[in-house]
């Protein structure tokens, strides 16, 4: 059997990792061991991040929902519980772009919610609806 001479391969697998490495500085760039052991590490970052941005993305957009509710007196709690209440089944990514763009829509969904508050008027203690709802 003939013999396999791998540098082809060796090759091959370096320039891939080299390739992922650009950008990077000093010798992370152009060493392949320092280069793979960075694009490893870079990798895990970006996989992490990637959960990361996507619980940053949903804080954000409950931050906005939040103060565009207050303007209509309701908190982002009671709000989000008066349209579970209601049965609107919206999610916050969208919300928070009806929030920015569409005002006269985001404010019919709050009334909505309020509308479905109403309960708190009959039970529990007196005042709970008005502290709820201004």
């Amino acid at each position: 059997m003939a013999r396999v001479k791998r540098g082809v391969t060796s090759h091959a697998k370096h320039k891939k990792v080299l390739k992922q490495a650009k950008g990077f500085y000093g010798r992370r760039k152009n060493t392949i061991r320092t280069a793979k052991a960075a694009v490893d590490r870079s990798k895990q970052w970006a996989y992490k991040d990637r959960k990361i941005n996507k619980r940053n993305f949903r804080a954000l957009w409950i931050q906005r929902i939040n103060a565009a509710v207050r303007e209509q007196g309701l908190t982002y709690g009671r709000f989000m519980d008066g349209l579970h209440k209601a049965g609107i089944e919206v999610d916050r990514k969208v919300l928070s772009d009806m929030a920015i763009h569409e005002p006269e829509a985001f404010a019919a969904l709050v009334a909505a919610s309020k509308k479905a508050l109403e309960y708190l008027k009959t039970a529990g203690t007196t005042g709970e609806f008005e502290g709820a709802v201004r």
